[in-house]
């Protein structure tokens, strides 16, 4: 029977162990591939402790643990340490067909931007939880980041540390519950989109109407109201979508203004995300009202010059002829949500009476609004979610459900009284 070999402090080796002439212990073995390797460490088991001036780390023991349990799972943990984030996300991204084409095209503006030159070039094996929560807090702490934009962030890593764990090269994702924790730490709460009340409404409308210095919005803004559609989806609307014979307007496309590979902003045309976006909104008969003032006005003054991915005929333009920006829609509502407010205040004063104030909103909320309008009237949940083209239903019924709440109040409110129970 051979002897065992021993360490310096008398301790037998296993086989494929040694301890080499500077006291640092090595482990050679056989991947999965028929590739020789070996690991190090100057610790034999993880109570030793690491010769003066030596880095500790994992002892030998634990480090042979690892390799045994990877290879039991069918973990590269080998190719793990060559191979970088930047790798895998550029696997991820050659493959990933169902993206669209402005989806992939922001997750790779954001992925280049933010991650590329940072956490992109660590090996896979190296990127632990903790990394990836270093990472986060550094682009909160010092780039300023919103909650929303960790969240994209976070969805662009996800879908590509999973490939990673599909394809042999890590165990778990470390990026698993970073949201969770990163709201906590930072007491995140996603902003609650309201609505306008009804007096609000109306008195945004009354203004518009009224104004000589903002009342050519008021066809757009009514279009907005009186559709419940998104930003990109009144943006580039087209005459051709607009059935005025039928009463119906048909919704399938967006126009999105956002950054392109070439790193420039660009208007582009996009179908809608999901089936539930594409859809025919009946016309109220002020939109009509209001889609034919449009007209009248580019007969007038010009129709809109812009062609954009083979669309062209957009509805609503600037004066300058073009699409309007998401961007500057909202600046504009700043604006005249300033002007209404004071004129409100000094008529509320001459009247002696309590102000309606607009409070700060942007154009979702117009689509919020609509919505909350339609919950009010309408009973049928499946006729609301598909006006609004959502796809889950759940977000038809948390708006449904507040404004009925609403409605409950105020009906309980022309009860007190009426009822004789005391």
């Amino acid at each position: 029977m051979g002897t065992k070999r021993k360490d310096s402090r008398g301790r037998n080796l296993r086989d494929g162990e040694d301890q080499m002439k500077n006291g640092r212990y090595r482990f050679r073995y056989t991947d999965e591939h028929g590739g020789r390797n070996a690991v190090y460490s100057w610790k034999l088991v993880a109570t030793d402790r690491p010769p003066a001036g030596k880095k500790d780390g994992l002892s030998f023991r634990e480090k042979e643990a690892q390799i045994e349990q990877d290879g039991r799972d069918g973990i590269n943990s080998r190719a793990a340490s060559k191979i970088t984030l930047n790798d895998m996300f550029a696997l991820y991204m050659s493959d990933k067909r169902d993206l669209k084409q402005s989806t992939a095209t922001n997750y790779r503006y954001m992925y280049t931007h933010y991650v590329a030159d940072s956490l992109g070039k660590k090996p896979l094996a190296s990127i632990k939880y903790s990394t990836v929560k270093a990472f986060f807090n550094d682009l909160i702490d010092n780039r300023g980041f919103k909650p929303n934009s960790v969240e994209i962030i976070h969805t662009v890593l996800h879908p590509v540390f999973t490939l990673a764990i599909r394809d042999g090269y890590i165990r778990t994702n470390p990026t698993d519950g970073i949201i969770r924790e990163l709201k906590k730490a930072h007491n995140w709460e996603k902003p609650k989109r309201h609505a306008l009340t009804e007096a609000q409404q109306q008195l945004f409308i009354d203004f518009l109407s009224t104004s000589e210095i903002y009342n050519h919005w008021l066809p757009l803004f009514t279009v907005f109201l009186g559709t419940g559609c998104r930003v990109g989806e009144i943006i580039g609307l087209r005459w051709e979508d607009c059935d005025f014979t039928n009463g119906v307007i048909s919704i399938n496309h967006n126009l999105i203004y956002r950054v392109q590979d070439n790193g420039k902003m660009e208007f582009r045309i996009t179908t809608p995300k999901t089936k539930a976006g594409c859809r025919t909104v009946p016309m109220l008969d002020e939109v009509r009202t209001a889609l034919m003032a449009e007209r009248r006005r580019q007969l007038k003054e010009g129709y809109c010059v812009d062609e954009i991915d083979g669309y062209s005929g957009f509805c609503f333009s600037n004066r300058s002829r073009h699409v309007h920006c998401p961007h500057a829609l909202n600046s504009a509502l700043e604006r005249i949500r300033l002007a209404c407010n004071e004129q409100e205040i000094r008529n509320a004063q001459r009247e002696n009476r309590e102000p309606v104030i607009i409070p700060h909103f942007s154009v979702h909320n117009l689509r919020h609004t609509f919505c909350t309008r339609f919950c009010e009237n309408e009973t049928n949940i499946k006729v609301i979610q598909e006006i609004m083209g959502h796809s889950d239903i759940g977000t038809t019924m948390n708006i449904y459900a507040e404004a009925t709440e609403s409605k409950k109040k105020e009906a309980f409110d022309r009860l007190e009284g009426k009822i004789k129970i005391s």
